[in-house]
Formats: structure tokens, C-alpha cells, sequence
């Protein structure tokens, strides 16, 4: 439904995104995923027809954004970060006005306002002024207007910037419920707006698209895995040198007393283990064995997960560290010469 080939938009001599690359598969909702500059509106705004791309192309429904405009616009429904209302019109006469310059035919109106005001609950607010609305239902008027010419893409940027936890909720409930007759592209920093809603997610940092996969299979594959917080009564070298032989084991480390989950102040005489399995192994119950089979006394030992949080900071880390050790480099070089 969505395809991106390569995409890139330069301001000047400073690129705003490179070399984006994603697709969108018709029904899902897929999590465009990066923190505060990343490039997300950038790319939302290409491929709503807002920017013209430096390069690459963008398809949506089989129509190049660049070459067809105007009917790709005819396909999508847009919600900007700012909603585009109009505060002193009516609920009710924003969404005929919305219907009627995206081309809805005059005998369709009556039916497809109703049908956008009842999938965003609006019904009871059709003849308030639209100023007058909460900043939760301000949201709402602005996913009907993007919804209401029944598109079957739907592009929403930061749609749940700014709103209180239960509007959170309520917003992302009707998006969720948009699923499977829309396919939508929900831009956003907020970590848990994308393991709640989203049924893959690409992950956007300085421009570049650096994962994309399903949250279950990113921290997965992208994390060091799931694993045991243990407290132990003893030595930690001597625990971790233990425990790097028991099967199934990858990577045993020291907790820093600051990073225990547990709330209760640390005891003196005991060690603090995160101990990593390796993919595919359940080795917690040989870790407490062994544990104790070498005389340590365990006090306690948590099951812990990898979160798309953990990915996240992996991969934008990472990201980060690559582009320092570049300029880095070039700038040795430029000493040298």
C-alpha cells in the first residue's frame, strides 16, 4: 500500500532524512519511531505531498507521490502534529466543509460525516464550536477530517502529543480500531504508543532508518536478550566466573546499586547479578542450582525482558557513537593533511 525507495530530502547543505527505505503493508499500522529531530515529520510531510523529496520515490495505493499528487491526496488522510481545524467553525460543519474539498460527492456527505463522527465518538459534540473543545477532542475532530473521504491511507504525526493519559488512551483505542480497513503510518517518540498500537515499527535516528521488524522480533534479535536479576550473599567475581559455565548462559554482569529494581537499600555482603540467557534457552532453573550447589546463598532472583525501550537506546546509541568516531576520524585525517 505504501512503499519508499531510498527517500531523501536535503535543506541546503544539511540532510534531513537519507537513504529512507520502508514499506507499509495494506491493513496494518506500522510505528515510525525516533526521537525529536529524527527526520519523522519530514518524511510524513513527503509523503503527504507537503515537501517535494531531494530524491528516491514514494508510492501510495500504485501512485508515485511526486508524479500523481493529486491522486495520492485523493487516498490519504493527513493529520499533521498540529491539527488543521478551524476554531470557529461547528464540529459538524468542519467535516462537510473537510468532505467537500476532498472531492466526497454532495449525496455522500450527510453519510460519510455521521460515519467519521461515529468511529471518533463526536456525535455529542456535532454542533459545538470546535474551540470550545478539549484539547482531546480537538484530536479527534482531527483524525475525522483525516478519515472522512474514507481513504485507505492514513498518515497521523505525533497524534497524541500533549494530550492527558486518558486521552491518550481514548486516541489510541480509535486508532487501533482504524486497522484492517486503513492502512496507517503513526509517527511518534513515544515509546509506548508503539508496543500498544503498532503491529511492526521502523525505527528513525539522524535521518536514517536503522531497524524495522515487529517490536516482539526487535527485542529479540536486537537486545542481548531476556535474563535473571539475581541477589546473592558472597563474592560477584566469583559468582560470575560460576555462572559463565552454566549452560544456556551468554553474558553474567554486575549490577550497579543504583540500577536494582528492587526499592530496599542494598545489604552489605551481597552481590548483584544480571545474568543474560542465550536465544531460545530457559537455563534459570541450573543458574539457582548451580548457585547453591557452590555454596552462595541466593536471597533472590527476578525474571527480566528485554523492552522496545532497550532496542531503542541500543540503536540509537550506537548510531550516535558510529557518527562521533567518523568525524572523529575525518578529523584526524584533516590534521594530518
Amino acid at each position: 500500500m505504501i512503499e519508499v525507495e531510498h527517500l531523501s530530502k536535503t535543506y541546503g547543505s544539511t540532510p534531513a532524512i537519507t537513504d529512507v527505505t520502508f514499506n507499509v503493508e495494506p491493513g496494518e499500522i506500522l510505528g515510525f519511531l525516533g526521537p525529536n529531530g529524527a527526520g519523522k515529520t519530514t518524511t510524513m510531510r513527503i509523503l503527504a505531498g507537503y515537501l517535494p523529496a531531494t530524491s528516491g520515490t514514494a508510492r501510495i495505493a500504485g501512485f508515485d507521490v511526486h508524479e500523481n499528487s493529486l491522486l495520492v491526496r485523493q487516498r490519504i488522510g493527513y493529520l499533521p502534529e498540529t491539527p488543521p481545524l478551524y476554531p470557529e467553525m461547528t464540529v459538524e460543519g468542519f467535516l462537510y466543509f473537510v468532505a467537500r474539498i476532498k472531492g466526497v460527492p454532495a449525496g455522500d456527505r450527510t453519510s460519510k460525516v455521521a460515519a467519521a463522527m461515529e468511529r471518533c465518538n463526536l456525535q455529542e459534540k456535532r454542533h459545538v464550536i470546535i474551540r470550545k473543545l478539549s484539547k482531546g477532542y480537538r484530536q479527534r475532530v482531527g483524525i475525522a477530517q483525516a478519515i472522512v473521504h474514507d481513504p485507505p491511507a492514513i498518515i497521523l504525526d505525533e497524534p497524541t502529543v500533549g494530550l492527558d493519559p486518558r486521552q491518550i488512551i481514548e486516541v489510541r483505542n480509535l486508532i487501533k480500531s482504524l486497522a484492517g480497513s486503513h492502512t496507517i503510518i503513526l509517527s511518534t517518540h513515544i515509546l509506548p504508543e508503539v508496543s500498544m498500537t503498532c503491529s511492526r515499527v521502523a525505527i528513525i535516528t539522524r535521518g536514517k532508518v536503522v531497524a524495522m521488524d515487529t517490536p516482539e522480533n526487535l527485542m529479540t534479535q536486537l537486545t542481548k536478550g531476556s535474563g535473571y536479576e539475581i541477589e546473592i550473599e558472597g563474592e560477584a567475581a566469583l559468582a560470575k566466573q560460576v555462572l559463565q559455565n552454566v549452560p544456556g548462559v551468554g553474558l553474567v554482569e554486575s549490577i550497579p546499586t543504583a540500577g536494582i529494581h528492587n526499592h530496599n537499600l542494598p545489604r552489605q555482603n551481597r552481590a548483584y547479578l544480571r545474568v543474560l540467557s542465550q536465544p531460545g534457552t530457559e537455563p534459570g532453573g541450573e543458574i539457582a542450582a548451580t548457585l547453591l550447589r557452590t555454596g552462595f546463598d541466593l536471597h533472590e532472583m527476578r525474571r527480566v525482558s528485554a523492552t522496545l525501550e532497550d532496542v531503542f537506546l541500543q540503536l540509537t546509541t550506537e548510531e550516535k557513537n558510529l557518527e562521533t568516531e567518523t568525524q572523529t576520524a575525518d578529523a584526524r585525517e584533516g590534521e594530518a593533511a
